[in-house]
C-alpha cells in the first residue's frame, strides 16, 4: 500500500493588470482550483502590482497573488494542469514550502484585506497602495 504524502506549497500567480477590476474573481479562481482538488489554503494575499520585465500576451503590468497551501503530492500535477489551462492567468509557479513553518504561513494570511480592497474597487473608492519602507539603508541623499 502506498503512503499518501501531504506537503506545504508556495504559489505565485500572475494576472493581467486588468484583473484588478475583478480582484474577487481572481481570488475565487485560485481558491476554486485548489479546493476542487482537495488542497487546504493556509494563506492567500496580494503580493504586488508592478511593471513586468517584458510584455506577456500584450500586458505591460501585472497583479501578483501569493498563496500557501497544503495538498497531497499526487494532486499537484492535476492542480498545475488546471492552472496551465486557465485563460485568466498569465503565469504561475508552485514550489515546495519546506523553508517555512505552518505558523509562518498562517501569519501571512491576507484574504480579508483582499476582500476589503475588492469591495473598495467595486464601489469606485480610490485604493491607496501601502507605503513600503526603504530597507536598503540608502536615505536618498546623493552627497
Amino acid at each position: 500500500m502506498r503512503e499518501v504524502r501531504t506537503c506545504n506549497y508556495e504559489a505565485m500567480f500572475l494576472f493581467p493588470q486588468s484583473a484588478t477590476a475583478d480582484l474577487k474573481g481572481c481570488v475565487d479562481h485560485i481558491s476554486d482550483v485548489l479546493t476542487r482538488h482537495g488542497a487546504e489554503i493556509i494563506a492567500l494575499r496580494k503580493w504586488d502590482e508592478r511593471r513586468l520585465a517584458y510584455d506577456i500576451a500584450g500586458n505591460k503590468r501585472g497583479l501578483y497573488l501569493l498563496a500557501y497551501f497544503s495538498s497531497k503530492t499526487s494532486a499537484l500535477p492535476v492542480i498545475e494542469n488546471d492552472y496551465n489551462l486557465s485563460e485568466r492567468l498569465l503565469r504561475f509557479l508552485i514550489t515546495r514550502a519546506d523553508h517555512m513553518t505552518r505558523e509562518q504561513m498562517e501569519a501571512l494570511e491576507g484574504r480579508q484585506q483582499l476582500a476589503d480592497e475588492a469591495a473598495m474597487r467595486a464601489s469606485g473608492t480610490p485604493v491607496e497602495e501601502p507605503v513600503t519602507a526603504d530597507v536598503s539603508g540608502d536615505d536618498g541623499d546623493t552627497e
